[in-house]
């Protein structure tokens, strides 16, 4: 019987470790999402130029809507296009 308490005594601290850890790393990360977005800006979008054109005009428009319709499908409606570019 004294192994068994043992046994029980060890998971309740190896899961009370984990879950401790676990709430821990959850915290760390938003509170490093958070001083991400207050200190670090986020990249303004690019005006439209002439070489931004040029190159959805490099695209075919079949192409294009197969990439739009497949995010769409993926992501259930809510995922947008924003850039297409040809690497």
């Amino acid at each position: 019987m004294e192994n068994v308490e043992i046994g029980l005594l060890l998971m309740v601290v190896g899961m009370t470790t984990v879950f401790a850890i676990l709430l821990i790393v959850i915290f760390l990360g938003k509170g490093l999402i958070a001083w991400v977005n207050k200190f670090i800006p986020e990249d303004s979008p690019q005006t439209k130029t002439s070489s931004s054109v040029s190159k959805r005009e490099e695209i075919p428009a079949s192409v294009l809507a197969a990439i739009v319709s497949a995010i769409g499908m993926v992501t259930g409606g809510k995922g947008k296009v924003i850039n297409v570019e040809k690497l």
